[in-house]
């Protein structure tokens, strides 16, 4: 390669200012004219990235210019030379900087510079995080720790669970990271990783294949607040089928909302509950005013219920547009709310704010220096007005009837009816047990508690405890059908299953998907259906056995126990015929 033309790209950048990164690298394309020769500059500043290196740069660089006054990302230059400077430098030496390192490039050791090593042992943070925070939050986060073990990075695992984030990250681990890894299935707050190469996936991927998922992430990567760079026709049409084949996007928008959503309906299914057991069922009327009773139905009724729809329509917005979506989004779930449009016009509002206020983000073009009047000014202004006059206008209303002939239907429900619609969401739990059909079986359930139909839930939750519970059983009773390592597991599952935590029927489906999520299936729709046949109501969305000794939390109890034993034991028996006897293992 000839001395002026060296094979040389650059990255300014800094956190703070916005001033001196454009002036460096105005000084360094400056300079390198002066040298002829084309120097490709990313710059990096709190608004974003701009002028991001495409793969096909990056590729052909034989060195990379990092002139920052902050430590920069270096693991997407690992085998190219790297050469560190000061902004201060680049913008008041930037000929002489540029004229002792191009007739270098590429040749290794430039004394007057200071080259960079790029580690081989990653630094990686990573979150987790599932729609109820609960299984495969954690489960996640055990992969991704055992993969990093097993490749010889160091990575730090903040997990995202029901109860808040535990082990958090701290700022200088942020700073200090070559990769983050967003492993979740709800939207997690990106903010704090501005200029970090940022690696977003499932759950799924995690608990599956841990070191596959970190070998993607230290490739495919993208700097957070940049686009992925194209590579050619080639990617762009492979980009453009993972996009048809990816069913994740408005999925996760949704388990987003529902995630947010849940707490309030934990909270006010418990106090409502609460309320009728000291007051009785008519604890709400007006000739209770005043005593505790009727506070805590006005707490839990009038206040966290009426918050629900608000909430699960303003963070599903969330995830689709970030901050800016979730005013537009609460206003459209207060209008479902008012018009009796309830969890269905949520969801719809929810979608609404969050496109329409992302078209706007993506459309809107301001001056720079009133860029920051968009999120906190004209996005939810404009946003909220257009889906208020939709929700009002033309959305409210037909789907408040579709919503009502809905609940007309599941409250007169005939016998055949209900014992089908129990066996369908029963199934649903147990096919993928906390995947994209259990999820969408238990959302559908939780929201209609927002109408108060409570059958849904609580043929939901019996058919979720199912599937561990029953597995445990067969490993108690049909020992030679089982491991000795499976049998250890099953008392395991049979805590998660009182817990109602599907997940823990996780592992012996993995091991043998063809016999065991069959039996499963089977038993939790016999659970279903029981359940709903006996018009069991179930006022909170989650807790398992725990909720249940609770006065009014959950009606026909008695029944209830029934689907709950009549499941477990059909799954136990399912899997003994299906399952064959291990000849070698202890009985």
């Amino acid at each position: 390669m000839s001395r002026l033309s060296p094979s040389l790209v650059a990255v300014v950048a800094s956190r703070d200012g916005l001033t001196r990164p454009l002036m460096a690298a105005e000084a360094l394309a400056r300079a390198a004219d002066t040298l002829k020769f084309t120097l490709n500059i990313e710059v990096r500043t709190r608004l974003g990235v701009q002028q991001v290196l495409s793969g096909d740069e990056l590729r052909d660089a034989h060195g990379v210019i990092v002139a920052a006054d902050d430590d920069v990302d270096l693991a997407p230059y690992q085998g190219k030379q790297i050469y560190k400077l000061g902004l201060d430098e680049a913008i008041t030496g930037a000929d002489a900087v540029l004229g002792r390192i191009a007739p270098a490039a590429p040749a290794v050791g430039v004394p007057d510079v200071a080259v960079a090593a790029v580690p081989k042992v990653l630094k990686i943070v990573a979150i987790t995080s599932c729609p109820t925070g609960i299984a495969h939050t954690f489960m996640a986060a055990e992969g991704l720790q055992a993969a990093a073990a097993k490749l010889g990075h160091e990575i730090h695992v903040e997990t995202q669970g029901s109860v808040g984030a535990q082990s958090p990250m701290s700022a200088q681990q942020i700073l200090d990271a070559d990769l983050v890894i967003i492993a979740a299935d709800a939207q997690v707050d990106l903010g704090r990783f501005g200029g970090k190469r940022v690696f977003e996936t499932g759950t799924k991927r995690a608990i599956n294949n841990g070191v596959k998922l970190i070998e993607d992430a230290i490739a495919g990567a993208a700097v957070q607040g940049a686009a992925p760079p194209k590579q050619g026709l080639a990617d762009e049409a492979a980009e453009a089928k993972k996009a048809r084949n990816n069913f994740s996007g408005p999925y996760k928008h949704l388990m987003t909302g529902v995630s947010f959503m849940l707490p309030f309906v934990v909270a006010g299914g418990l106090l409502i509950a609460v309320a009728f057991a000291l007051g009785g069922i008519y604890a709400f009327d007006d000739a209770h005013k005043g005593t505790l009773a009727w506070t805590l139905f006005q707490i839990g009724a009038k206040s966290a219920f009426a918050l629900m729809i608000p909430v699960l329509s303003g963070y599903i917005a969330y995830s689709i547009a970030d901050r800016p979506g979730i005013t537009p989004g609460m206003v459209g779930g207060m209008l479902a709310g008012a018009i009796g449009a309830g969890f269905l016009g949520g969801i719809i509002s929810g979608f609404l704010a969050g496109y329409i206020t992302l078209l706007l983000n993506r459309h809107i073009r301001l001056h720079r220096n009133l860029e920051g009047l968009k999120p906190v000014l004209i996005l939810p202004l404009f946003s909220t007005l257009i889906v208020g006059l939709l929700m009002m206008y033309v959305v409210g209303e037909p789907v408040a009837m579709v919503l009502h002939a809905m609940e007309t239907w599941l409250k007169g429900m005939q016998a055949g009816s209900a014992l089908a619609l129990g066996a369908i969401i029963g199934a649903m739990m147990a096919f993928d047990m906390g995947g994209p059909v259990n999820k969408a079986a238990y959302a559908f359930s939780a929201g209609l508690i927002a109408s108060q139909i409570y059958t849904p839930m609580a043929a939901a939750m019996v058919a979720g405890m199912t599937p561990p519970l029953g597995i445990a059983l067969a490993c108690w009773l049909f020992r030679n059908r089982f491991t000795a390592e499976d049998r250890d597991a099953g008392k395991a599952a049979a805590v998660l299953g009182i817990a109602f935590i599907t997940e823990g029927a996780i592992p012996f489906a993995a091991r043998d998907p063809l016999r065991v999520i069959p039996s499963c299936m089977l038993g939790s729709a016999v659970a279903g259906a029981i359940s709903l046949s006996a018009g069991a109501e179930l006022k909170v969305p989650h807790g398992g056995v725990f909720v249940l000794p609770i006065p009014n939390a959950i009606t026909h109890l008695g029944m209830y126990l029934v689907a709950l034993l009549a499941g477990t034991v059909v799954t136990a028996l399912a899997l003994w015929a299906l399952k064959k006897p291990i000849r070698t293992a202890a009985a």
